[in-house]
């Protein structure tokens, strides 16, 4: 169970919780780099002006000053698209980064990145202010082939899948499909229909209609088919056929539905099970255009979503050079807080360490390190004990630490090591003795399913 954090919304994780967000962070940074993806960092801080440019967040960006200004400037207002505020998520500093540095990347190019990100939310589960998000993104330079749109929600699959989590579910839909339908019914404002059917889950569908109705002058019918959209959920593409029973013709409509056919199609193919068209996926910020993805654990929906992105074709540019990108974004801290919370995998031990090099005496300090440079040459995590104690008091300091092993040398030179889990004392050499493969690295171990 994760301690709570004696400031809210900043949780700091103990050394064994701490061993399985590593454990996370290492699994996805070995599945993004074995699919090409590089690493980058960008700075913490951005302008005002360049996080809020897309979408209209403000209320949950910290702004950044000095608690003192130099003698005689004047303070930047919260409002001055100059003053620094901490960035509130990754995708609108790296397409900065993109367009800064576009003539040194070559494109198509494919980054990860896997940073701390701050936003002022109410803290709960889930929701913290400060939280570590991995992302990955594909961005071109002028044009974006649709492909890799498909292959962003495979690597994901595969990234989710490699965790030790619950059975997840990538929620697809395309923003052109949903767009193109609500011109169709005769509503223009398609932002505004988006914002409201993005409520669907926490408002229901008769306030939404209500909405609809209320603040964008949807007729009855109107609302109603706006929902009937939403309402479509398929494992498969058989949700082509189900959109075109509405009834609806618009080309934007018809571009969506083929782009979403695509990553369905191929997803059913290569992640079966994993993935699912959920014509209610809005998403919130405006700069999405096409695919858009919201990630679910099963039986743990209430958490919200756990990944979440998908393309924008307009994020980034330099004059009339655009940089068109798709992407997505896992909730590291998200996803570590609820199988803390949850129990639903943990490490094997708490410490990295070992092996434990207990002392005969205070004179066979300098030995016992020989015997854990010995070890940790060949990878082994040892450290030794800083003073002479009796050996039941060393062995239970190790114990205590979460060590598996204790090491004991004799004056004449003989070494021991005993498995203080079991009791087992065996005769050993530090050049050649090496536990098990389960023992010699902490292991994370998912919660059996119930």
């Amino acid at each position: 169970m994760a301690r709570t954090a004696s400031l809210s919304g900043f949780p700091e994780w103990l050394p064994e919780e701490r061993l399985v967000e590593q454990h996370v962070l290492d699994s996805l940074r070995r599945t993004f780099e074995l699919h090409g993806f590089g690493s980058i960092e960008t700075r913490a801080v951005e302008t005002v002006g360049q996080l809020l440019r897309k979408g209209e967040i403000d209320k949950e960006v910290y702004g950044l000053s000095r608690l003192q200004d130099d003698e005689g400037e004047e303070a930047k207002g919260k409002h001055d698209p100059h003053a620094l505020a901490l960035h509130f998520d990754l995708t609108v500093p790296f397409a900065r980064y993109v367009v800064e540095n576009a003539g040194y990347l070559a494109f198509p190019f494919r980054r990860y990145q896997i940073q701390k990100v701050w936003r002022g939310e109410r803290p709960q589960e889930g929701r913290a202010r400060e939280f570590t998000q991995a992302d990955i993104d594909v961005v071109g330079d002028g044009e974006l082939p649709f492909r890799y749109d498909v292959e962003i929600a495979l690597v994901i699959a595969e990234a989710l899948g490699a965790l030790p989590i619950p059975e997840f579910r990538l929620r697809i839909n395309n923003r052109k499909l949903a767009e193109g339908f609500y011109r169709g019914i005769g509503l223009p404002d398609t932002a505004g229909v988006l914002r409201s059917i993005d409520k669907l889950e926490k408002i229901g569908p008769d306030k939404v209609a209500e909405l609809l109705k209320s603040e964008l002058g949807a007729t009855d019918e109107q609302a109603q088919a706006a929902l009937k959209l939403a309402g479509i959920k398929t494992e498969d593409t058989s949700f082509v056929a189900q959109v075109r029973s509405l009834g609806v013709s618009n080309d934007l409509l018809e571009e969506g539905l083929n782009e979403l056919e695509q990553v369905i199609e191929a997803a059913v193919k290569r992640v079966p099970g994993k993935v699912i068209a959920d014509l209610s996926i809005a998403r919130g910020l405006d700069y999405y255009t096409g695919t858009v993805v919201e990630t679910v654990l099963v039986g743990h929906e209430q958490l919200g979503s756990i990944c979440s992105g998908g393309r924008y074709d307009a994020l980034a540019s330099k004059g009339n050079r655009k940089f068109p990108g798709v992407g997505l974004s896992i909730g590291v801290t998200r996803l570590v807080s609820r199988i803390l919370s949850q129990d639903l995998a943990k490490a094997s031990r708490a410490v990295p360490t070992a092996v434990f090099v207990a002392l005969t005496s205070d004179e066979s300090w300098g030995e016992a390190q020989d015997v854990a440079t010995e070890l940790r040459s060949r990878g082994i995590a040892a450290e030794v004990a800083a003073k002479a104690e009796k050996f039941g008091k060393q062995i239970k300091f190790a114990d205590r630490r979460g060590i598996p092993f204790v090491w004991f040398t004799d004056e004449d030179g003989k070494h021991q090591v005993k498995d203080i889990r079991s009791g087992v004392q065996v005769d050993a050499d530090p050049a050649t003795w090496t536990p098990s493969d389960e023992d010699i690295h902490v292991q994370v171990v998912a919660a059996p399913a119930s």
